[in-house]
């Protein structure tokens, strides 16, 4: 059910994607057209201008007064014709415009199809009535492609005619064909197709790329509360396991003590009872100043596992608050390192085991060594223990061996950090530095 789940959400995603995808090209393609229609109409405005500024305009003031086909009226329909061809446009003409709603064509130079009889002077022009009235007001118009069943599809621009003395005395337009404004847009189109098709491509791989980091982060955020609950849970047991062995030597204490006095041996029995008050104020006496509330708790049961063992213990903690390393790997990294020294130590009498436990700062870089007495580490085993799977340690049943300073070797190298193992006949010494910034 939840895999049915988790492919309709990933269908569903796809075709999101694609309809995106596709509305962003179809976008593209109407922005293309757009602007292609706009850099037309400007450049033919431009073209509108340099006509009428160039046109006769006394002729043409003459033939407004006569409106007839006579000498004037071919000049200047000859030099519409020369200007229309230069500029490879539909059609070109004057408009009479007189009132705010309708235009009039005057003299026209139409493309070829087209014959000077099919135009009569005055007769009706189809430019819509929001470009007439700018016309009428002497302002330049730009219309969008219109459809006539006469003329065709085109699109119109258009700019006042004025004489000499800058009164408006008409306008002039210019017809540019559909078909040439489509094909230059399919031109420009098919130059962009690469750009239109690298912008699809880079919004799917956009996504995909989001859902990638997603699922990263997912996966590592898994494994480190994994890596957390194992780490507490293996701290946890370490404290179960010295509460047992409390409760088990306070068990041998009762013991003990119910026998001698059972003998009524009173005075032994006071004594052993002092000696074991000496030895819980020792223990309670044991204060830690330490920010770190993680590494208090860790030095706390770790203290605790090692009395369990008759090590005497010595802990130098300054009150930092550690806080450039994440909690889970300043217990990992202290936890292993303690873990082997106070293993170690074991294996001496218990007149002899020592283990002293430092956390300091010293000059910008956070310095945690652990001292204890043991056998000595030869130099081949100093250059292999922080190999993964590689022990000094004997083999045991169910128990992995070699990963602990593995683990604290990967640690201090993802914090930039550097680990030394100094080893003699008396005692071995793990230090790990790590750069507080």
């Amino acid at each position: 059910m939840r895999n049915k789940k988790v492919k309709i959400f990933l269908l569903f995603i796809f075709l999101l994607l694609l309809a995106f995808v596709l509305l962003n090209m179809f976008t593209s393609y109407l922005s293309i057209q757009h602007s292609v229609q706009r850099s037309m109409a400007n450049q033919n405005v431009i073209s509108a201008k340099s006509i009428s500024n160039s046109l006769d305009k006394e002729a043409y003031k003459h033939f407004l007064k006569t409106r007839v086909k006579n000498q004037e009226y071919k000049d200047i329909q000859n030099y519409l014709e020369q200007a229309r061809e230069n500029i490879g446009a539909l059609h070109v003409y004057t408009l009479e415009v007189d009132n705010p709603i309708k235009s009039r064509v005057m003299i026209a130079s139409l493309s070829e199809g087209f014959k000077d009889e099919d135009i009569a002077i005055g007769m009706p022009c189809t430019v819509p009535e929001k470009q007439v009235r700018r016309a009428y007001e002497g302002k330049t118009f730009i219309t969008n492609i219109l459809n006539d069943p006469v003329y065709g599809e085109y699109m119109t621009v258009g700019v006042p005619i004025k004489d000499d003395n800058g009164t408006v005395i008409g306008a002039l337009g210019i017809d540019v064909s559909a078909e040439s404004i489509h094909a230059i847009s399919d031109k420009v189109i098919k130059s962009s197709t690469f750009n239109l098709i690298y912008s699809g491509a880079f919004v799917i791989i956009l996504v995909f790329a989001f859902i990638f980091i997603q699922k990263w982060y997912r996966k590592e955020m898994k494994r480190e509360v994994v890596d957390t609950e194992d780490t507490y849970r293996t701290e946890f047991q370490s404290l179960i396991a010295s509460v047992r062995s409390l409760r088990h030597d306070f068990s041998n204490h009762v013991q003990v003590v119910h026998g001698l006095l059972k003998l009524e041996e009173s005075a032994k029995a006071l004594e052993y009872l002092t000696s074991l008050s000496k030895e819980v104020h020792s223990i309670e006496s044991m204060e830690l100043d330490v920010t770190h509330p993680g590494l208090s708790v860790l030095l706390e049961t770790k203290r605790l596992s090692a009395q369990n063992y008759n090590i005497d213990i010595r802990l130098d903690i300054s009150p930092d608050s550690f806080d450039t390393i994440k909690t889970t790997d300043l217990i990992k990294l202290l936890s292993n390192v303690i873990d082997n020294a106070i293993e170690a130590t074991t294996e001496l009498p218990e007149q002899d085991r020592r283990m002293n436990i430092a956390c300091k700062t010293v000059e910008g870089k956070y310095m945690f060594a652990v001292t204890n007495t043991g056998p000595m580490i030869p130099l081949v085993d100093q250059e292999n223990i922080f190999i993964s799977g590689y022990s000094t340690k004997k083999k045991e049943k169910g128990k992995e061996r070699g990963q602990g300073l593995f683990i604290v070797k990967d640690l201090v190298r993802r914090y930039n950090g550097e680990i030394f193992v100094d080893s003699n006949d008396n005692e071995t010494s793990v230090t790990v530095l790590i750069p507080v910034e």
